[in-house]
């Protein structure tokens, strides 16, 4: 199973010492020719006037956003270290059992805009850059990178099932159509005393929930239909197929409030 997470708009502070980024290093190295056009364009942007909306924030992110003219030497640390935020607190990856941090380093894949896609030890410097960015030199991020990234995706997947909790932004940056039978998607539905709702922030953090969940119990559902027995000690869970053809699953996870 391969598990795609969303990046996180919070990240660590920068480390005060190691090594910087390497792009050959990374995971997906067909990814590296987009990932240096994206690095090299969010650098670049940093000089502009209009420097901070143009990443997609407010002026109390604009020391952040200066930040990005140093990502080629500011010290690198695992995905997993630098990105924070309620769904990966919720992962809380530095408590997972040896096992599970195994299972974490092959099974998980950080999808964001400046990366394309990253596994959770590749080392990365804390960054600004929303997928709805506006890069001077380069077009709308979303399409640039759905010209490679379900490709990657695809070929990490293998024969495998894909579980996608990343939001609608990111993953308009592509998915694989070929895998749409074995992706699903997670929604959270809150349950008020019989009364169902769409949960909003509260998801992420059911979410990360899930993907612990999954990675400490050494589950690993091969179809769809599979994927509530895996949480049912935990969740309350439905698996509802795609209303149209070469379209993902949704597994429909239940908290009651």
């Amino acid at each position: 199973m391969l598990v795609l997470l969303p990046p996180s708009e919070t990240k660590a502070a920068p480390a005060r010492r190691g090594r910087p980024v390497d792009l050959a290093a990374l995971s997906f190295p067909e990814l590296t020719p987009t990932r240096e056009r994206v690095l090299a364009a969010a650098i670049a942007t940093v000089d502009e006037p209009d420097a901070v909306p143009r990443f997609f924030v407010g002026p109390s992110l604009a020391d952040e956003v200066a930040r990005n003219a140093r990502l080629r030497e500011l010290p690198a640390r695992p995905a997993l270290e630098v990105y924070r935020g309620v769904l990966y607190d919720a992962l809380d990856a530095p408590t997972l059992s040896p096992a599970a941090r195994r299972r974490a380093s092959t099974r998980l894949v950080v999808v964001s805009g400046l990366w394309g896609a990253v596994r959770p030890g590749d080392r990365i410097p804390p960054y600004r850059l929303n997928v709805c960015s506006r890069l001077v030199g380069l077009p709308a991020l979303e399409p640039l990178w759905r010209e490679v990234l379900p490709d990657a995706i695809a070929r990490a997947a293998g024969r495998g099932l894909v579980l996608d909790c990343r939001s609608s932004s990111y993953r308009a940056m592509g998915s694989p159509a070929a895998l749409a039978d074995r992706t699903v998607l997670v929604r959270v539905v809150r349950d008020d005393a019989g009364r169902p709702s769409v949960a909003s922030h509260d998801a992420k953090r059911t979410r990360g929930l899930v993907v612990r969940h999954l990675l400490a119990s050494g589950a690993d559902p091969r179809t769809p239909e599979a994927l509530p027995d895996a949480l049912a000690d935990r969740w309350p869970a439905e698996v509802l197929p795609p209303a149209r053809p070469r379209q993902p699953w949704t597994l429909e996870v239940v908290e009651r409030v």
